[in-house]
């Protein structure tokens, strides 16, 4: 039983891997290299350009359009094997995303694909006390994907189980009854203005 319980822990971290990996780069998107034996300073983070192409140090440009991640992961690889004695890297996609709504800091952050959902969203300095992780939306283009955080939190699975994709945008909504506090607010606000102006009339 332990056995089979590990050959499908295994398989799960494989397509989630496979999910991450198979997705193409955008501009914008990038590639982060980690080298665990190489002096030289080279792991960091390297971005798409406009042409579709990356610059890496010592290889020169490398070609990321159309092209799945898991190829350009090989050709990355395989160039700096023949410019190092047996490097020890590892090389990771960098997604563009876009965090909004209840969120601390809002804003464009890179993600790898092997994330939580909440790891994404403590990138965003975690989600205010207003937010409602029931009701979590991926906004890609003209489409609505509605996410419960707290399913997934319980499940433990990663964005790449949910189809999270360079260019999407996440949004953390507002808990409906704080929006209707805020309404009751305004309404109770206007009630008042008007009771003043039909005082003032009234005299």
């Amino acid at each position: 039983m332990r056995i089979i319980l590990l050959l499908f822990g295994l398989l799960l971290v494989l397509l989630t891997w496979s999910t991450a990996y198979s997705q193409e780069l955008n501009p914008g998107d990038g590639v982060r290299i980690i080298f665990f034996n190489i002096t030289d300073e080279i792991s960091g983070d390297y971005f798409v350009q406009q042409d579709g192409n990356i610059q890496m140090p010592y290889i020169g440009l490398v070609a990321v359009e159309n092209r799945k991640f898991e190829n350009i992961k090989t050709e990355i690889i395989s160039k700096y094997d023949s410019l190092y004695r047996d490097p020890e890297l590892t090389v990771q996609p960098l997604y563009k995303i876009n965090i909004t709504g209840e969120v601390r800091t809002p804003g464009i952050y890179y993600v790898t694909g092997i994330e939580k959902l909440m790891d994404i969203i403590a990138l965003a300095g975690g989600e205010t006390s207003d937010a409602d992780l029931d009701d979590i939306y991926i906004i890609r283009e003209d489409e609505e994907i509605k996410v419960n955080a707290e399913q997934l939190m319980k499940n433990g699975d990663k964005i790449g189980d949910i189809g999270l994709k360079s260019g999407d945008r996440i949004f953390v909504p507002r808990q409906w009854w704080v929006s209707a506090r805020n309404a009751g607010i305004i309404i109770s606000g206007a009630a008042l203005v008007v009771t003043i102006i039909s005082l003032f009339f009234l005299k």
